[in-house]
């Protein structure tokens, strides 16, 4: 591993210390058993072409590059401390950021896909946080939707000559809302209003969802704006390994 390697890798550790004692709420993504099985089947299965997808865009950018599985190791860890920060927002569920952009942006959504469906399984199993019997909807929701929106508004941006900080910033702000979103109608579906049924319930959660996430959304925006930075200034390599450096000219 190069110098400069190193120090990404120390940044990325000291990070996760720094927020590893943070206090563990009593609250989750969409908890263990909260949706009916059929519901937990379904999102299952829709997420499946996703990961293969995943798992073929991943083996072959680090077949490509060695240098890329920093990028993939760094990517992964700042989902998993970012989204394990959670603050109550509603029975069932809870408002945290996604920390899902960032590699978006970097990586594709394909490969994120695979990266959040690994942060969900460690997060269900090790901290209660989500759920096995619900990771079908969770992964769908955070590793799938919301890095879609993430790449499209970055690309989007990218061909409207944005700036390229502003770029980042709108991709994670606007991918962390878009999860909770998704989040919102999966609820939604699965527990109908009785007076107006799914929209009428989808209004709801959002609404509940809406004043802790809409902040934590800007403020995911903004840390990975100062990511990339770093990036930048310590993993130039690896950034034009993966098209990013090429991009920001």
């Amino acid at each position: 591993m190069s110098k400069r390697e190193k120090i990404v890798m120390r940044a990325v550790i000291a990070f996760a210390v720094l927020f590893a004692v943070a206090p563990v709420a009593n609250a989750m993504h969409i908890m263990e058993g909260y949706l009916p099985v059929s519901f937990c089947v379904a999102w299952g299965v829709v997420c499946l072409p996703f990961l293969a997808a995943g798992f073929i865009s991943l083996k072959k950018k680090l077949q490509e590059n060695r240098r890329v599985i920093t990028l993939v190791a760094m990517s992964g860890a700042f989902v998993f401390v970012i989204s394990s920060l959670k603050i109550p927002s509603v029975t069932g569920s809870c408002s945290h950021m996604t920390g899902t952009g960032l590699g978006a942006i970097l990586l594709g959504p394909a490969a994120v896909s695979v990266l959040g469906i690994i942060v969900l399984i460690f997060q269900a199993v090790l901290l209660a946080h989500g759920g096995l019997t619900t990771l079908g909807a969770n992964t769908f929701s955070m590793a799938i939707a919301g890095p879609l929106v993430s790449y499209g508004i970055y690309k989007l941006c990218g061909k409207c000559k944005v700036n390229k900080r502003i770029s980042v910033f709108l991709a994670a702000f606007l991918g962390d809302l878009f999860t909770y979103c998704v989040t919102s109608i999966q609820l939604a579906l699965a527990y109908p209003s009785e007076s107006g049924g799914v929209a009428a319930s989808a209004v709801k959660f959002l609404g509940v969802f809406a004043p802790t996430q809409v902040p934590l959304a800007v403020i995911e925006g903004i840390l990975t704006v100062v990511i990339v930075i770093a990036l930048e200034t310590y993993a130039r390599p690896e950034l034009k390994a993966v098209g990013f450096l090429k991009e920001a000219k």
